[in-house]
């Protein structure tokens, strides 16, 4: 199945509104979920001549890791609290482009309009708006934009704005604005939402150069800079005058032309993003980066586009046949991903991708647990990227681990940009200690999949050796087992515990994983990690016994994995009498009030089953499932779709089901009622992991990689393709039966149901029920 198959199979890569909604509610949402990025930049799709006055809005475009320092100050000054946070930049505005016809402003709050849709388009790698519109005088003109994020050049954004006049001979003017004093979005009643103020940049340099505008601003505290160069392009000739508005660190570029009845006039806009991280002597590259973006037809960046895409469809190709709706939401999902990772080693993976302000541009352990598993069996050079910048934050995780006590080993910060703390709230923030524990299992992860053990050697197990060390500072024996308390696992409704299951769990697997790659890095004669660091081998020892005198919380009577050593002890909270409107519970409920109860915001033990499912007897899972189903309320987007892994593995069909439509479709249908935000990118991944790790069964462990496919009785049927190892396997799943084929590379071990297979070619296995 060649790139070109997978796109002709893939039908719903084009995701389209065929009416235009004013609403203003509809209108933000829409500028999260048509937004154009590549990992790099982000731009949120507004329109480009505006809204009218009082219109709520988040005219933002941003960088992946360029940041400035805000304060967050604490009411009582203990030692060690963050009083000082990183933000994401909204950097510059340049999507202000105002239209006059003959005089008459073009608005769709103004005239009429006669046809109107908006539509992304996943192949192409564009969004597009086209609008029929009747201005108050009668002129009638057709206008299509398209809009590109470039993946060929990181740096390059497009505007493709084309206007065709259809019962008249006139004049035009087009009114394009470069703003560089650019604020944030703010709103002091959503935890989820800053709410400082906005403004961070401070103008410092602006340049016209033949036509060009290049400004430059640095931010207040975090002494970066930021650079964004403007140039257009029209398709017929016009002289386009520029005027700066130094007050307002603003270029505006004025372009007047005559347009005949049935003539096309194309205006083409092209921005340059560049930041002081990357590029030291900024205003320079940001000229080089302009100076090749017009050198070339736009049309070869659109094939640019299109070329890279297609290789990724071709990579993380999955079709599901029967739910058309479905299909396309899922394929939304997916193209989110790779519009949303950072695709070097100065950023990450946002929880809110480049689409919005929400959670402040923050890395979280969203991109280990929820991303990563998707990148690692469609594009494990990505996760290498992920993992490298924690491997590049790791002095910081270490004086964050000096800072909250501990004498040896690395602490990874909650939420983070640049690697320092931003949680200001640390019993749901800088508590959540297994953030140590989901680093160390995505590296496993990676190597699984990958035998990638020259990455191990040189970053990989560094983080493992120092996190494991962590943990055995963090923890102690008692009564012959190793104890880790006054932590907080994935579950924020459950605050500041001793023995949280999914901690102990994922600790006891990176002190045993420390101790594997120990040995194993000795006997391939790299002991370049260990030596650095001054590990030695009575640590490596230690790491090994205290795995094995984990302590994992087990209820007898209910045949349960508590979540900790108090959750059984505290009152059920009554979900189905809690009114519809108090949820999410976070927004109604006092902290303590939610603490003392028997409430779960998200997957938490349910979570540790999945990942470490080797760790309980199946009875032991199935039992925890039902019990903890009944106390989750999943105010939590990365909820729902662990839910639905853990339901397939449990032969769980309808609910499996259940849970996965409710997770696959959270954006496009803002279900969570906050996508004006942004995207949810965990739960996007989560998404992916419901299918592949849910419905097929994926599993990848030392031992091999195993399947046990089951499918919705909704479906006809589903396929999807990874990546293992040095190969490329496509599995397509029956009701009936599953087939199993070699695209390219070596032959491979597969395990069906627990039985083995040789894959060199192709292999069917009939279905079997759970």
């Amino acid at each position: 199945m060649t790139g070109m198959d997978v796109i002709m199979g893939l039908k719903q890569l084009v995701y389209e509104i065929e009416e235009i909604s004013l609403d203003n509610r509809d209108l933000i949402v829409n500028e999260t979920v048509f937004h154009n990025a590549n990992g790099y930049i982000g731009i949120r799709s507004n329109f480009e001549e505006g809204y009218p006055e009082g219109y709520d809005t988040i005219r933002g475009s941003y960088i992946n890791g360029f940041y400035d320092i805000a304060e967050m100050s604490q009411a009582e000054k203990l030692y060690g609290l963050v009083e000082e946070k990183q933000t994401m930049l909204n950097v510059a505005d340049t999507q202000t482009i105002r239209l006059t016809v003959d005089g008459e402003k073009f608005s769709l709050f103004e005239g009429r309009v006669l046809s109107g849709r908006r539509w992304l388009d996943m192949e192409k790698g564009v969004s597009k708006r086209a609008v029929q519109w009747r201005s108050p005088s009668g002129k009638e003109i057709e206008i299509t934009i398209t809009r590109m994020a470039s993946f060929h050049q990181l740096s390059l954004f497009t505007i493709e704005y084309g206007v065709k006049a259809l019962n008249f001979k006139g004049n035009l003017e087009f009114e394009s604005f470069h703003y560089g004093k650019a604020e944030n979005y703010s709103n002091e009643n959503d935890p989820r939402v800053a709410k400082e103020s906005g403004r961070y940049l401070v103008p410092a340099e602006a340049e016209m150069d033949g036509g060009e505008s290049y400004l430059t601003s640095h931010t207040s505290k975090s002494g970066l800079s930021v650079c964004t160069g403007v140039a257009h392009r029209l398709s017929k000739e016009c002289r386009i005058v520029t005027s700066h508005d130094a007050e307002n660190h603003c270029v505006v570029s004025n372009m007047e032309l005559p347009i005949d009845q049935n003539e096309r006039v194309t205006l083409i806009k092209y921005t340059v993003f560049g930041d002081s991280i990357r590029n030291p002597d900024l205003t320079r590259h940001v000229k080089e980066e302009m100076k090749k973006a017009l050198g070339l037809p736009l049309s070869y960046y659109y094939e640019e586009q299109k070329a890279y895409l297609l290789e990724f469809w071709s990579n993380c190709m999955l079709m599901i046949e029967g739910d058309d709706a479905l299909n396309e939401a899922v394929n939304y999902n997916m193209y989110q991903l790779v519009q949303s990772v950072g695709k070097d080693e100065y950023c990450n993976i946002t929880a809110k991708g480049l689409s919005g302000e929400g959670y402040e541009g923050h890395y979280f352990w969203d991109t280990e647990m929820y991303i990563e598993p998707f990148f690692n069996l469609t594009e494990p050079a990505v996760t290498k990227n992920l993992i490298s910048f924690r491997y590049n934050t790791l002095k910081q995780a270490k004086e964050n681990a000096r800072l909250l006590g501990h004498a040896k080993g690395a602490l990874y910060p909650w939420r983070t940009i640049m690697g320092i703390e931003c949680s200001g709230y640390f019993p749901s923030g800088t508590a959540g200690y297994h953030i140590n524990g989901d680093i160390a299992y995505s590296i496993v992860t990676y190597y699984l999949a990958t035998k990638d053990l020259d990455f191990i050697a040189n970053k990989g197990a560094e983080i493992i050796f120092e996190t494991a060390r962590l943990w055995m500072d963090v923890g102690n024996y008692r009564e012959g087992s190793f104890r880790i308390n006054e932590v907080t696992g994935p579950d924020e409704y459950t605050c500041m515990v001793n023995n949280n299951y999914y901690t102990n769990v994922s600790a006891q697997y990176n002190l045993s994983w420390a101790y594997k790659f120990y040995y194993m890095l000795e006997a391939a004669g790299w002991r370049q990690a260990a030596d650095r660091i001054g590990l030695t081998e009575q640590e490596v020892i230690e790491f090994k016994q205290a795995a094995d005198a984990m302590y994992l919380p087990y209820d007898s009577e209910l045949g349960i994995n508590p979540q900790d050593d108090s959750f059984l002890d505290k009152k059920l909270w009554d979900l189905e009498n809690t009114p519809r409107e108090k949820f999410p519970l976070l927004l109604h409920y006092h902290p303590l009030h939610l603490y003392r109860h028997q409430v779960c915001k998200q997957a938490d033990t349910v979570l540790a089953h999945f990942i470490f499912e080797d760790a309980q007897p199946l009875e032991v899972i199935r039992n925890s499932f039902a019990y903890y189903e009944k106390v989750t309320t999943h105010d939590s987007s990365l909820s729902t779709c662990i839910f639905s892994i853990m339901a397939s593995k449990l032969g769980l069909e309808e609910k499996a089901y259940e849970y996965f439509g409710d997770s696959a479709k959270l954006d496009l249908f803002n279900t969570h009622k906050n996508t004006k935000d942004g995207i949810h990118t965990a739960n996007m991944g989560g998404t992916y992991m419901a299918i592949v790790y849910g419905f097929a069964g994926l599993r990848i462990k030392e031992s091999g990689l195993y399947f046990a496919p089951a499918i919705p009785k909704q479906w006809e049927g589903y396929k999807f393709q990874i990546r293992y190892e040095d190969s490329l396997i496509r599995v397509e799943v029956e009701p009936d039966k599953s087939v199993f084929t070699l695209v390219k590379g070596t032959g491979k071990t597969v395990y069906v149901y627990g039985d083995s297979y040789i894959l060199t070619d192709q292999f069917v296995v009939p279905r079997k029920h759970l």
